[in-house]
């Protein structure tokens, strides 16, 4: 029996040629480095911008105040005068209305007290 064993492959003489596995892929955009570099930029830029805003918010807030402050006096006066000019208006329809009653005394005090007392005013 003569029996035909066949023949094993083997490799070349000297190996095969190495095989090239890894992937060859161009860069594309800036690094890690770089982008992280960025967001921090503007990162900190924005919280310095927010401080400024803080910072003109809080000078504008005082402004209003002080000026809240030194128009209180105007406008007290101003109502003042309002309330003697309604005073003495009401004193005047008071006289003309009641100036057939006798005895009567226009703008006389309602409460028997020294104290001032405003008048009340109902609105129904």
């Amino acid at each position: 029996m003569s029996s035909t064993i066949p023949k094993q492959d083997l490799p070349p003489a000297g190996g095969f040629q190495p095989l090239r596995y890894k992937r060859n892929l161009p860069t594309k955009g800036p690094g890690g480095a770089v982008i992280f570099g960025a967001c921090l930029a503007v990162c900190t830029f924005g919280f310095w911008r927010v401080g400024q805003g803080n910072l003109e918010k809080r000078e504008l807030q005082r402004e209003k105040a002080w000026s809240r402050i030194h128009l209180v006096p105007a406008l007290m006066a101003e109502n003042d005068r309002d309330v003697y000019r309604r005073e003495q208006a009401a004193l005047a329809r008071e006289k003309e209305i009641m100036k057939d009653v006798k005895d009567w005394e226009a703008g006389a005090k309602a409460y028997h007290t020294k104290r001032y007392v405003p008048a009340t005013i109902a609105v129904i």
